[in-house]
C-alpha cells in the first residue's frame, strides 16, 4: 500500500476534524506546492536528473529550506532506485513519506507540551512583535480551559504600547484572570506576581507573555535570563516549556528569528502562526530540520480553536490532500 493510500485510509474515511483544518489551514500552501508538482510530473515521461532538478526548485520556493530540500532529493534519489519507480507519477507518494520521515528523524524530541501532573506549569511565550503571540497565549488558555484545567495569564510584555490591554481582552474573551503591573513594569517583577497569583489560585497553567524586542538582542538576553530565573526560584523546573511563537508568512525570516531566540534562551519548541496564510509552508520542515526545535503548535485559521497541535502525517495530509483523496483503493 502507497504513503497516499495510508494517509487517505487514516484521516479521509475518519471523522478527525483536526484533519480537516490541517487540509483547510494550508490551502494556500497546497495550491502552491502540489499544483507544481503535479504539473512536473504531468510534463516528464520518466525521472531523470532533469526532473529531480526543477522539483528542487519548487521545494526551495516552498520555503523548505536549501539544506533539507538537499537531503530530501538525494533521499528521493536513492528511494526511487531501490524502488525502481520509472513513472514520475509514483514519487509524489514517496515525496509525501520523506517528507515525515524527514521532519521525525534526527534528534527525538516531542511535540508533547511538558505539562506538569501534579504542580504548577509554566509556559513561557518568547518571540519579535507582531508574530501573533498575545493571540497564540488567548488560543491556548482557551484550548487547556476547555480541557478543564484552570489558567492564568502573566502580561509580562509591559514595554509594548496596548499590550498588557490585548492580553486582557483575550483574557476577558477566554474567561481567565490575567495578572498585570503598570506599562513599563519590571518583567521579572510581573512573573514573580503571577507565579505567587498563580499558586495561590491553584491554577495548573501559568502562560507568560515577554517583550518581543530584537533591537538590542544583549539587552533581550539578559532580560529572558532575568525573567527565567525568577521563575525557577519560585517554581523549581520550570519553565516547563519555552515557546518561540513565529510567524510562518515571513518565510525565511522566521529561520533567522528562531536562530536569534535559540542563542538568547533555551528554546523547547515553535508555535508557527498565520501558517493558512503562507502558500509557502514548507518553512514546517526548515525549522525542524535545520535547528531541531520540535513544531508543537500551528495557526491554521482565525477561530478560537484553530490553534492545532503539530502532527507530521496530517501536515503532509493537508499539504496533498486532493492528491490523496484522489488515490487509487
Amino acid at each position: 500500500m502507497s504513503f497516499f493510500k495510508k494517509l487517505k485510509e487514516k484521516f479521509t474515511s475518519s471523522t478527525d476534524s483536526v484533519s480537516g483544518k490541517f487540509k483547510d489551514g494550508l490551502e494556500k500552501t497546497r495550491n502552491n506546492f502540489s499544483e507544481k508538482v503535479n504539473d512536473l510530473v504531468s510534463r516528464y515521461r520518466k525521472v531523470d536528473e532533469d526532473f529531480f532538478e526543477e522539483l528542487e526548485e519548487i521545494l526551495i520556493q516552498a520555503d523548505v529550506g536549501f539544506e533539507t530540500v538537499m537531503h530530501l532529493v538525494e533521499e528521493l534519489k536513492m528511494e526511487v532506485k531501490k524502488q525502481n519507480i520509472k513513472n514520475p507519477e509514483d514519487v509524489t507518494s514517496v515525496i509525501s513519506e520523506k517528507l515525515v520521515e524527514i521532519y521525525e528523524a534526527g534528534e527525538q524530541s516531542s511535540t508533547l507540551l511538558n505539562l506538569q501532573t501534579d504542580a504548577l506549569t509554566v509556559i513561557l511565550f518568547v518571540g519579535v512583535n507582531g508574530v501573533g503571540k498575545t493571540t497564540t497565549i488567548g488560543k491556548l488558555a482557551y484550548k487547556f480551559k476547555e480541557e478543564g484545567k484552570k489558567v492564568v495569564l502573566a502580561a509580562g510584555d509591559t514595554f509594548r504600547a496596548g499590550a498588557i490591554e490585548q492580553l486582557e481582552v483575550w483574557g476577558d474573551r477566554v474567561g481567565v484572570d490575567v495578572i498585570k503591573q503598570a506599562e513599563g513594569s519590571d518583567p521579572a517583577a510581573v512573573m514573580y506576581d503571577a507565579v505567587q497569583a498563580a499558586q495561590a489560585r491553584k491554577a495548573d497553567i501559568l502562560l507568560c507573555d515577554t517583550a518581543g524586542r530584537l533591537q538590542n538582542k544583549v539587552n533581550l538576553m539578559k532580560e529572558l535570563e532575568k525573567v527565567k530565573r525568577v521563575i525557577e526560584r519560585e517554581v523549581p523546573g520550570a519553565p516547563h516549556e519555552v515557546l518561540l511563537v513565529l510567524d510562518a508568512t515571513t518565510g525565511q525570516n522566521a529561520l533567522i528569528q528562531a536562530k536569534t531566540f535559540k542563542e538568547a534562551t533555551d528554546v523547547s519548541g515553535i508555535v508557527l502562526s498565520k501558517l493558512d496564510g503562507t502558500a509557502k509552508g514548507g518553512i514546517v520542515l526548515a525549522i525542524r530540520n535545520e535547528l531541531h526545535i520540535p513544531v508543537k503548535f500551528v495557526g491554521l485559521g482565525e477561530k478560537m480553536d484553530d490553534l492545532q497541535a503539530f502532527d507530521p502525517e496530517k501536515y503532509v495530509y493537508g499539504l496533498f490532500a486532493n492528491s490523496i483523496e484522489e488515490a487509487n483503493e
